[in-house]
């Protein structure tokens, strides 16, 4: 029903194998892809708190959905313990570094960024419009180092952390939020209409 149209589907996460054999339960990264995915979601902060996926265990997820055709959108993120201790630009640039070890130039255009500020997810403390430019900017920067300026100006970072009809056209007034990654609003039909059509 989405053939023709610019709405695409994408898997919530997949397994870390790239080949077919006995892995009873998980959801192959090529089994999104027949399923007429084109995008996959990994290291989703739920994934990596609940079910334990690591930084290899993304790198792996994210090399299985690139090698899939999909394109790969990494999640990365602090949570309020490590945010309040001072840590949260060093754990983001650990989740950027270990989830993207080992790509190539043109991998790098197939990934797309996704910060999503643990803390500010049902806590009750929401990151402010700056406060999400801050660790954009910061995750540019990493991928300037890291890569190239080229690669760092290219990347899409989408914002995660409680977008609301409210606080999206803030969100994307910003210079380094390239889009949003809505969880919650988006089971209201009328609420994400409202994030969609923000401007």
């Amino acid at each position: 029903r989405l053939e023709g149209s610019n709405i695409k589907v994408a898997g919530q996460n997949c397994a870390a194998e790239q080949k077919e054999g006995a892995f009873t339960g998980e959801v192959a990264a090529f089994m999104l892809r027949d399923a007429g995915c084109s995008h996959v979601i990994v290291g989703h902060s739920e994934r990596r708190q609940y079910y334990s996926d690591s930084d290899e265990v993304v790198s792996r997820k994210t090399h299985a959905g690139l090698a899939a055709g999909l394109v790969v959108i990494v999640c990365v993120g602090e949570t309020m313990e490590q945010r309040d201790q001072g840590n949260a630009e060093r754990v983001v640039r650990e989740q950027l570094v270990g989830g993207l070890t080992g790509l190539t130039a043109p991998d790098l255009d197939r990934i797309i960024v996704a910060y999503e500020p643990v803390w500010a997810i049902g806590t009750g403390r929401t990151a402010t419009p700056e406060q999400a430019q801050e660790m954009h900017a910061f995750i540019r920067r990493v991928f300037a180092e890291g890569r190239s300026e080229a690669a760092a100006n290219a990347v899409r970072i989408l914002y995660g952390g409680s977008v609301k009809p409210d606080n999206i056209a803030g969100l994307m007034k910003q210079a380094d939020i390239d889009g949003a990654l809505v969880g919650g609003a988006s089971l209201n039909a009328e609420s994400f209409a409202e994030i969609v059509n923000y401007k």
